[in-house]
């Protein structure tokens, strides 16, 4: 059996014990204590393999807290710096831990959090296990980041996450593979859009002359922007929520729109926002003004000549290890993004098999354990030495 394979087995009862230790721990977006409760165990587990830690509290723009960054960085004998990157937070509230445990059933292990992206965390922290007891070290360093934040678009990380991908030559993101097993290759840029639309209000059966109905301009504004779907290549705007009025006999004076827009290319991304700025600015009805905040933006993730060369590499070290590797790309944006952004050589979808994110059906291959885990360690190997 190749010695990757065979280290990474070695784990596999050390990454299970993990696994449900950090599942059972509540760890949502913004739910700080249970977040530093999971970093605290992925500290004592780094500390325990030999990497030195850091710790940095983050804020999101408002001040308040989010959680703690944890960077664990190991020292080789070459030259490279490579990132591998994963997140602690979830989706889930407070209790999913206690109502949903962790269990493992016919080969999968269930859990809040389980594939995204506890699971992948753990496997970066098994392949950094793996390259030091066979002593295949030649990186410069292999730094570990751990964001609490990630599934808010990372707010509070993205200095830190900036300036780890200046650093680095590569970064594997530790999000797990697509449940038929494709690694990730580009994702989608993500705008999340507020748009607040200010009337006037007035009695709807006396004097609805001197109103201005901010619902009736939410509710043109869906329609112009629903329309720009198709407008460009792989560009999307979904408005997600609506809200307005309070009372049938009360013209609106407030509406409120969360709007996601999604887009492949850089140049779209820009175009399709300058044009929702514009609808935004225009009078769609009479005495209604628009306000509009992007939160959180994160532009596409697009493939180019390096990312190519680095799918090309997995697929070597993959069909050494029997194991055939495919890429693809994907709706969804990650911390990748943002790495990609700041000038790092990125791929994604590194962590083992897993599916259903985000709902209770959420799944992780416990049988892609080690091969994912040999996979990245041996990719992390070809890249330091080349």
């Amino acid at each position: 059996m190749d010695p990757l394979l065979t280290a990474a087995g070695d784990r596999l009862g050390a990454y299970h014990d993990r696994l449900a230790r950090l599942v059972a721990v509540d760890s949502g977006s913004g739910q700080v204590d249970g977040l530093r409760e999971a970093a605290d165990l992925v500290q004592t587990w780094c500390l325990a393999a030999g990497l030195a830690v850091e710790r940095e509290a983050v804020a999101d723009p408002s001040g308040a807290p989010l959680g703690d960054v944890l960077i664990a960085r190991r020292r080789g004998r070459g030259e490279r710096r490579i990132l591998l990157a994963g997140h602690l937070d979830t989706v889930f509230p407070p209790g999913t831990a206690a109502n949903r445990p962790f269990r493992v059933q016919e080969g999968r292990a269930y859990g809040p959090g389980v594939s995204d992206d506890k699971g992948g965390l753990l496997a970066g922290l098994a392949a950094v296990e793996v390259l030091g007891a066979l002593g295949r070290e030649e990186y410069g360093e292999l730094v570990l980041v751990c964001t609490p934040d990630e599934e808010i678009g990372s707010p509070g990380s993205r200095p830190l996450l900036r300036t780890l991908g200046a650093e680095a030559d590569v970064a594997l993101c530790l999000e797990c593979a697509r449940d038929n097993g494709d690694l990730v290759s580009a994702r989608k840029g993500v705008a999340d859009l507020e748009i607040v639309l200010r009337g006037r209000a007035a009695h709807a059966g006396i004097e609805p002359e001197r109103g201005a109905n901010a619902l009736l301009a939410a509710a043109r504004l869906t329609v112009a922007l629903d329309a720009l779907n198709g407008r460009w290549p792989g560009v999307t705007v979904n408005v997600g929520v609506l809200e307005s009025g309070g009372r049938p006999n009360v013209v609106a004076d407030r509406a409120r729109m969360l709007v996601d827009l999604r887009a492949w290319r850089t140049g779209e991304y820009a175009a399709a926002l300058a044009e929702i700025r514009r609808l935004v600015a225009e009078p769609i009805v009479a005495g209604v003004r628009g306000e509009l905040s992007v939160h959180a933006p994160t532009p596409p993730w697009e493939p180019g000549p390096e990312g190519r060369w680095l799918t090309e590499l997995a697929a070597k070290v993959g069909a050494g290890l029997g194991l055939p590797v495919s890429h693809t790309a994907t709706g969804g944006c990650a911390d990748a993004n943002l790495l990609a952004e700041a000038g790092a050589t990125v791929l994604d979808g590194l962590g083992p098999v897993g599916g259903d994110d985000h709902s209770p059906a959420e799944w992780l291959d416990l049988d892609s354990v080690v091969p994912r885990v040999a996979l990245l360690a041996g990719l992390v190997d070809e890249v330091a030495r080349r």
